[in-house]
């Protein structure tokens, strides 16, 4: 999956992408499924399964979940 950077919150690509970021083990799940999608809006980033978004992730406020899925469960308690 590759998604474009440009307009995303410097503190979530740093959360994303830094191996010791606290959302960087939810890229490396989505890198392994097909049946998600991700663009970046508002300097979020927008994740969808299957054309329905399912979770919002923003650099300094708290995930969104939108619907239950597991990639959610995934997410730091």
């Amino acid at each position: 999956m590759t998604i474009d950077t440009t307009n995303m919150c410097s503190h979530l690509q740093r959360k994303l992408f830094d191996e010791d970021g606290i959302y960087h083990h939810l890229w490396l799940v989505m890198q392994d499924d097909p049946e998600l999608t991700a663009v970046v809006r508002s300097r979020q980033l927008h994740i969808y399964r299957n054309n329905k978004k399912i979770l919002v992730l923003a650099g300094k406020s708290a995930p969104k979940i939108i619907r239950e899925d597991r990639l959610c469960e995934l997410l730091p308690k």
